[in-house]
C-alpha cells in the first residue's frame, strides 16, 4: 500500500513538473541541431512537434545522417537507436542474430496485448511456434490457399462488393474493404473459421472497431517518451490504459472463443477436412488457453493489417501511373489466354505486378519500423557503439528512399527498377532482404511472404480484370499514418467504376 502510494505522489509530481519544464525550454531554445536536445527531457519538444508523422520524421533524421545510423534522445536519458544501413540490419537480424531479441522491454509493452505470441516472443516459445507455423506455408498449403480461399473470397464476396459500388457511384473505402477481405483470409486458412466480414452491404463490425484502437493505444504506449507514466496508469487503472485493458479483453474472449470452438471440433472429429494452424497448435500438446490465445491475435494481426496495408497504397500508386496498369492489365490477360484464369501458377507467373507490389512497399512498407533490444554491449559495421539493453529499430520506410540504394529518382514508383526484359518477357531481379526488409530478413523472416504475395497478386488482378479504382478526390494526397502496420489516415475512398474484359 506505501509503494502504490508513494508511486502514485511520484507520478502526480513528474506530471506536474513536465509541463513547467517545457515551458522554459520553449524560452530558451537551443537552435543548435534539426533534433534539439536538452537536458532531462532529451528532444521532447522536436518528438512532440512531429508526433504526427513520427516515422516520416524519423525517416528524414536517419537519411541525413553519414551512417544512416540516428540517435534519437527522449526524455530521462532514455536513448533509442534507429538505422537505414544494410550492413547494420544485416548484423542485427543475422549475424548477430542472438544479441538482438525482442527483449524484455519490447515484451513488457505487448504483453497485454499479444501475450507470448510469435511477434512477442524470443528463445524457445518463439522456436517452438515457428517450427509449428511453418507447416502451413508449404507450397501443397499455398496452392490450395489461393485456389480455395482467395479465390472463393474474391468471387463470392469482393468483386460482388466492388459490382455494387461500381453501379450506385457512390464512393467506398477501399481500406476498409481490404481489410475485411484478409480479415476472412486469415481465419479460414489459419483457424478454420469464417467471420464473414465482408459482405456487399458493408455491415459495422465492432470487432474491427475495437481492434482498430487497440493497435492506437498500443502503440502510443510502445512510443512514450516517459514509460513510467503508463505504467503507473495501469496499475491505478485510469485513462488510457483503463481504455486498452478493456478493448484487449474484447479482443482476446474473440480469440478464445475461436479457440474453444475449434477444441470442440477436435473432440468431435478424429479427423479434420482441413488442417488449420489452430489445429496444428492445438494438436501439438501445448492447449494452454491463453497461450493458443496470444497466437490466434499474433496471427489475426499478421494477416489482416499487412497485406491490405500494401494493397492500399498500391491501388494509390496506380490511380496516377496509367501506364504501370496498363502493363499490368496486358500481363492478367496473357494469364488467361495460358490459363484459367485463377489459378496458382497464373498468379506465380505474374512477374511484372509482382515488381509493382515490391515497388509500392518500398515506398510504403506495411511495417515500416521494427525494434529489436542488445543482449549485450556491441559495435555496429557502421561504428555505432550499442550499449546492453539499448532499444534499436531498423527502418524500412526509411530504407526505401536511400539515394545510394534506389537513385536519384527513389521518390518515383518505377517498377521497372526491379525488373530485366529479355526474350520478349520480364524477369524479376529482387534485393537482398537487408536492403529491403519489408519481411524481415534472417531466421525471424516472415513466414507468410509467399502467401502474402499470392494473395496480393490474385486480388489485383481480380479487381484490375473487371474495374477501374479511381480516388474520390484526386487532388489530395493521402496521410501516411503507422499504428505498427502503416494505414491511410482517414481511409481510402475510392469510385468503383465496371472495366469490361481487358
Amino acid at each position: 500500500m506505501v509503494d502504490l502510494q508513494f508511486s502514485t505522489l511520484l507520478f502526480l509530481s513528474i506530471s506536474m513538473a513536465f509541463p513547467l519544464i517545457l515551458i522554459f525550454l520553449l524560452k530558451n531554445p537551443n537552435p543548435n541541431s534539426a533534433a534539439k536536445t536538452y537536458p532531462v527531457v532529451g528532444s521532447i519538444l522536436t518528438i512532440w512537434k512531429n508526433k504526427e508523422r513520427r516515422v516520416q520524421w524519423i525517416s528524414d533524421m536517419i537519411i541525413s545522417t553519414p551512417t544512416l545510423t540516428f540517435t534519437l534522445h527522449r526524455p530521462l536519458g532514455y536513448r533509442q537507436m534507429f538505422t537505414a544501413n544494410a550492413a547494420n540490419v544485416q548484423h542485427i537480424l543475422k549475424n548477430h542474430f542472438y544479441n538482438y531479441p525482442k527483449g524484455a522491454t519490447f515484451r513488457t509493452i505487448l504483453s497485454d496485448f499479444l501475450g507470448d505470441g510469435i511477434f512477442n516472443a524470443d528463445g524457445d516459445t518463439w522456436k517452438f511456434q515457428r517450427q509449428l507455423a511453418s507447416h502451413q506455408f508449404n507450397t501443397r498449403s499455398l496452392r490450395k490457399f489461393v485456389e480455395t480461399v482467395v479465390d472463393s473470397e474474391l468471387s463470392d464476396r469482393l468483386v460482388p462488393t466492388l459490382a455494387i459500388a461500381a453501379s450506385s457511384a457512390a464512393a467506398v473505402d477501399l481500406q476498409d474493404i481490404l481489410q475485411r477481405f484478409a480479415f476472412d483470409n486469415i481465419c479460414r486458412i489459419a483457424f478454420g473459421y469464417d467471420p464473414a466480414y465482408l459482405l456487399p452491404s458493408l455491415p459495422e463490425v465492432e470487432f474491427a472497431v475495437v481492434f482498430d484502437e487497440a493497435l492506437h493505444l498500443i502503440s502510443e504506449r510502445f512510443n512514450s517518451n516517459i514509460p513510467f507514466l503508463w505504467k503507473m496508469k495501469r496499475a491505478l487503472g485510469v485513462g488510457k490504459e483503463k481504455q486498452l485493458r478493456e478493448k484487449v479483453g474484447e479482443i482476446r474472449e474473440f480469440a478464445k472463443r475461436i479457440t474453444r470452438e475449434k477444441k470442440e471440433e477436435l473432440r468431435r472429429k478424429s479427423s479434420l477436412e482441413s488442417e488449420d494452424l489452430l489445429s496444428r497448435f492445438l494438436s501439438s500438446g501445448n492447449s494452454d488457453e491463453d497461450f493458443v490465445t496470444d497466437v490466434v491475435v499474433c496471427f489475426i494481426l499478421a494477416g489482416r493489417d499487412t497485406t491490405s496495408a500494401a494493397l492500399t497504397w498500391f491501388f494509390w500508386l496506380l490511380s496516377s501511373h496509367p501506364e504501370v496498369e496498363e502493363e499490368i492489365l496486358r500481363e492478367i490477360k496473357q494469364g488467361r489466354e495460358s490459363d484459367d484464369g485463377g489459378s496458382y501458377d497464373e498468379v506465380k507467373s505474374m512477374v511484372y505486378t509482382h515488381a509493382a507490389l515490391c515497388e509500392a512497399m518500398r515506398l510504403y512498407p506495411p511495417v515500416p519500423v521494427s525494434t529489436k533490444s542488445a543482449s549485450c554491449d556491441d559495435v555496429l559495421p557502421d561504428g555505432t557503439v550499442v550499449k546492453k539493453g539499448t532499444r534499436i529499430s531498423y527502418h524500412p520506410y526509411a530504407m526505401g528512399r536511400v539515394e545510394k540504394v534506389w537513385g536519384p529518382d527513389w521518390a518515383e514508383f518505377r517498377p521497372l527498377r526491379w525488373l530485366e526484359h529479355a526474350g520478349g518477357k520480364w524477369s524479376f531481379v529482387g534485393r537482398d532482404p537487408y536492403t529491403y526488409p519489408v519481411f524481415q530478413a534472417g531466421p525471424r523472416i516472415c513466414l507468410g511472404k509467399d502467401m502474402a504475395f499470392l494473395q496480393m497478386k490474385r486480388v489485383a488482378a481480380g479487381i484490375l480484370r473487371r474495374f477501374r479504382v479511381l480516388p474520390a478526390e484526386e487532388s489530395v494526397a493521402p496521410v501516411y499514418v503507422s499504428d505498427f502496420t502503416s494505414k491511410m489516415k482517414g481511409g481510402f475512398m475510392v469510385r468503383i467504376q465496371e472495366r469490361g474484359e481487358p
